[in-house]
């Protein structure tokens, strides 16, 4: 008899098992260190298998980069809440909450920022334009002091997550934990907010 919690479970097809095992491969090994051969292993399929589906290693790198770029700036470019709620606390939970969910594109995203691949380049300015739009935003609801710089504000936001996945490895070192763990995640999401909220946003009015 067929477990009915597991009714409503999506199980993956050929082509998305295939593309999250490379995906999980190019973050650790780099696009250009993985072979068809090793996403098939780390798949569970045939190398035939993998060709079936991405007859080059260029359209596989198209369809990881591809998901990774509609799954960040899919969450990225939703509205952010009116005031009186937090919007840095909002977009803070969106990105602690992605690293949480989803630790192999952290890593993928990481890598690709610093290595010159053109998915770096893509996803640094498609987040900087919903970056600057979001305190575009802030400014026009009165939230953001008169002398915020918004092309630094929207840069420093990004490099701040950016910068804590791509050093994840040094930064582990000074925590008594990983910094994917939730309790971590939380930690660095309150200390960012804090960071961003103090030095960038108006202070409430006391009435």
């Amino acid at each position: 008899m067929s477990d009915p919690s597991q009714a409503d479970q999506v199980v993956p097809s050929s082509s998305e098992r295939i593309r999250d095992a490379a995906l999980a491969n190019f973050a650790v090994h780099g696009t250009a260190s993985t072979s068809l051969r090793a996403v098939a292993a780390t798949a569970g399929v045939s190398l035939g298998m993998v060709q079936h589906h991405f007859a080059t290693k260029s359209s596989l790198i198209k369809a990881v980069d591809d998901y990774v770029l509609s799954l960040l700036i899919g969450a990225m470019s939703q509205p952010i809440p009116d005031p009186p709620a937090d919007s840095i606390t909002d977009i803070g939970s969106r990105v602690s909450g992605l690293i949480a969910e989803h630790v192999e594109v952290a890593a993928y995203v990481s890598r690709a920022m610093v290595d010159g691949s053109p998915l770096g380049a893509t996803l640094f300015d498609g987040l900087m334009d919903v970056g600057m739009a979001r305190w575009k935003l802030r400014v026009e609801r009165g939230e953001v002091a008169s002398d915020v710089d918004l092309t630094w504000a929207t840069i420093n936001a990004l490099v701040l997550a950016v910068g804590a996945i791509s050093l994840r490895a040094h930064v582990d070192r000074h925590l008594p934990e990983p910094f994917t763990s939730p309790n971590q995640l939380r930690r660095w999401q309150e200390a960012t907010d804090t960071l961003l909220r103090d030095g960038l946003l108006s202070p409430p009015d006391d009435d």
